[in-house]
């Protein structure tokens, strides 16, 4: 089983363009095997699929996830298309739906309590424009009778999915070549996953499957952790607030690989780390640290 990890690349610890190449360049320089960027129309990220343009020759990159139900497919399908060309294959997309509670909805009219379903619609129609020559589609949300994507991928581009619930759940089992998890209850979610693969008839190779992990190599109470932990448990349920222990990576070394290591023996493969970073110079720090004490313990290329 290949078991690889890529670093999630916020943005907010970068304050201008040299910040952002230099971490880039540092990354491709290094061991670390993708980056990834995730999806906010509101906020201080910039706009992911811009971002995967990114100047790089080795280095794998994706989103984590990107939300569907704002995004047009046939658009999407193109970004991807290309992105795929110039990079000869390295682009790795997880989709998503987003969350119910995310200001994005109210501003721009779309309906949260229809986004599975619109995802759902999303995702068979972007498998059909990027594979088909001639591509016939009618659902709910959209209606395309026209030509497929041109250049057409020489080889297939990955679509992952990510959720926890039973929508997602089944929207990965019917739908998804791969799973990356959030931050709880990973190793459920992939066997309820496994689970409903069985009555779908589809299989997902056994090492297709991840997590995004929070990460902080040094003191567990640095006050860059509480602040993060405070902002997500913000955003969780109370019961999900209350598992955030082992949704963050942080403290020394050998404790952050332990963790890692349970996740590997849970069947997790793939990790997503989301350095905590106060400026780009801690960032650097960070993605050091990561790349010598933990890749080697952890990765296996195999």
């Amino acid at each position: 089983m290949s078991v690889r990890i890529g670093i999630g690349l916020g943005l907010g610890s970068l304050r201008s363009p040299q910040d952002y190449w230099r971490c880039i360049d540092d990354c491709e320089d290094s061991g670390i095997g993708s980056i990834w960027y995730s999806d906010q129309l509101l906020g201080s990220s910039l706009e992911p699929m811009a971002l995967l343009a990114a100047r790089t020759s080795r280095l794998r990159f994706g989103t984590n996830a990107l939300v569907l139900p704002f995004r047009e497919p046939l658009t999407v399908a193109m970004q991807l298309a290309t992105i795929h060309f110039l990079s000869s294959g390295r682009v790795f997309p997880v989709l998503g739906v987003g969350k119910a509670v995310d200001p994005y909805w109210e501003v721009t009219g779309a309906q949260a309590i229809d986004g599975g379903r619109c995802s759902n619609e999303s995702i068979t129609l972007l498998w059909a424009l990027l594979a088909q020559e001639e591509v016939v589609f009618t659902s709910a949300h959209f209606q395309y009778h026209g030509p497929g994507i041109q250049p057409r991928p020489q080889t297939p581009i990955p679509l992952w999915t990510g959720g926890h619930s039973k929508a997602p759940i089944w929207r990965t089992a019917e739908l998804g070549d791969g799973w990356l998890g959030g931050l709880i209850g990973a190793s459920e979610t992939k066997l309820r996953i496994e689970a409903a693969l069985a009555e779908t008839g589809r299989t997902i190779e056994a090492d297709h499957y991840g997590v995004s992990l929070p990460l902080r190599i040094g003191a567990a109470n640095d006050p860059s952790v509480i602040a993060a932990q405070d902002r997500l448990g913000g955003r969780l349920p109370v019961a999900e607030s209350a598992e955030l222990g082992d949704a963050f990576a942080v403290g020394p070394p050998e404790s952050i690989v332990a963790l890692l290591r349970r996740y590997v023996a849970q069947g997790m493969s793939k990790f997503v780390v989301l350095p905590i970073a106060n400026d780009a110079v801690d960032l650097k720090e960070q993605t050091q640290l990561l790349v010598r004490h933990v890749l080697p313990a952890i990765e296996d290329r195999s």
